[in-house]
């Protein structure tokens, strides 16, 4: 145990010492890490004295503390409160940490100097390190019952995963539109005779709701007056779904595999894309506007690529042998999509290419532990990745439940399924688990 205390004291010192010749703080800082056995015993004496808070800690100490922390860490530490925000700057800890990590890359390039550029530097190592560990990183599962029926839509927003609860969350039941806040309070739109018909899938995108509906409209409301502003002729066939740009392009797919681009602001359509070949029925869409790609899961599980911009066919493969039921990527990304369908495998592919680089399931044999709360009871497991459709065939069903809607954050996936369930897939690096 001594050897065990003695190396964890010489790692602090030797982060001490990295933070006290790195970080270089302003001149009028007062700041001495390699503190002296006088400094230790009049720390010890302080901490006696009473209970100390996170917010009685001083910049010096603070200063340390973020010292072992990596990228994503400290990004997130800097927006907790003001005071911790304040020593990050103050001390360029982000630039510093940043600064080391070009070093260490095939990529080293100087130093950012403005805070814009700082931006753009952390979101590449981000996007870097997300892209790396969802291919190869070890897998953990956070899996819980979620609702008493059945799953089909779950969204990100901001570190919290929607599935029925949030601050207000809108969606589709039949032909009525309705409006559910934190409170449990749900708002339903008025029913107005002839407004559309049976709606099939929905899109919202503030202030704008988009209805698909099965006579092939896309029914346009404004959530504030409640009214429908424009319907807007989509196909001649029912709509299977929906998507939403920022600008409020919408894209919809129908049940014969056509795609249809329309900007509701002109009533216009803007392009029709169809498959070269009979695929299936558009189960599932996906846009991209960083590469203006438009991705689509089929009922017979084949996905495709468009290319916005030359109104063309990208690429298309046979992903799932059954129906792939939704696709997503991480915001900014263009280079990986996460694909998931009634087959229960979780599927990693290149955007350019089509190439599926990493398949995922569940261990079952391996439940890591199992927690219970007022709410839940919170399973943690363990993800592995399979090679080819061959050994996912052997692998029981109980192991990969359909998914049936997935959502994709910073280094892990949101995943829902038809047994009412919801599981957090995080991917991490291999070394720390």
């Amino acid at each position: 145990m001594d050897s065990a205390k003695k190396g964890s004291e010489s790692s602090f010192l030797q982060n001490s010492s990295f933070c006290s010749e790195v970080f270089q703080p302003p001149a009028d800082a007062k700041m001495s890490l390699a503190r002296t056995a006088g400094d230790s015993v009049m720390m010890k004496k302080m901490w006696r004295a009473g209970p100390k808070t996170i917010q009685s800690l001083d910049h010096d100490i603070l200063c340390l503390v973020f010292s072992f922390l990596n990228l994503f860490d400290l990004a997130r530490c800097s927006v907790v409160c003001k005071s911790w925000n304040a020593v990050i700057v103050r001390y360029k800890l982000l630039q510093l940490l940043c600064h080391k990590l070009q070093q260490d890359s095939s990529t080293y390039s100087t130093p950012s100097t403005s805070q814009q550029s700082l931006e753009i530097d952390l979101e590449l190592f981000a996007m870097k390190q997300h892209r790396s560990l969802l291919q190869e990183g070890q897998i953990d599962i956070d899996q819980w019952k979620g609702h008493s029926i059945r799953i089909d839509q779950c969204r990100l927003k901001m570190g919290l995963v929607l599935t029925g609860v949030g601050d207000k969350i809108v969606g589709l039941v039949s032909n009525r539109i309705c409006i559910w806040r934190r409170n449990g309070k749900k708002t339903i739109f008025p029913s107005q005779e002839g407004t559309f018909s049976k709606g099939l899938c929905m899109r919202y995108f503030d202030p704008e709701a988009v209805v698909g509906c099965e006579d092939g409209t896309a029914c346009v409301f404004d959530m504030y007056s409640r009214k429908c502003s424009r319907i807007v002729r989509m196909h001649a066939w029912p709509l299977t779904c929906l998507a939403l740009s920022e600008d409020q392009i919408i894209f919809s797919g129908s049940a014969l595999g056509h795609i249809t681009v329309a900007d509701p602001s002109s009533d216009q359509l803007v392009v029709r894309l169809k498959s070269t070949e009979s695929r299936g029925g558009i189960k599932t869409l996906c846009f991209n506007p960083s590469s203006h790609f438009v991705f689509a899961g089929t009922t017979a599980g084949y996905i495709s690529c468009w290319d916005l911009r030359k109104r063309g066919v990208l690429w298309e493969r046979r992903a799932s042998p059954n129906v792939v039921y939704s696709l997503q990527h991480q915001r900014n990304d263009t280079s990986l999509l996460v694909a998931g369908g009634i087959d229960g495998v979780l599927r990693i592919l290149n955007q350019s290419t089509g190439e599926v680089l990493s398949s995922c399931v569940m261990d079952d044999k391996n439940l890591q532990s199992s927690s219970r709360n007022e709410h839940v009871i919170l399973e943690r497991k363990k993800g592995r990745r399979v090679l080819g459709d061959f050994e996912i065939d052997r692998i029981p069903r109980s192991a990969r439940p359909p998914i049936t809607c997935l959502a994709v954050g910073m280094k892990k996936v949101v995943t829902t399924h038809g047994g009412k369930h919801i599981s957090v897939w995080k991917f991490n690096n291999t070394e720390t688990g």
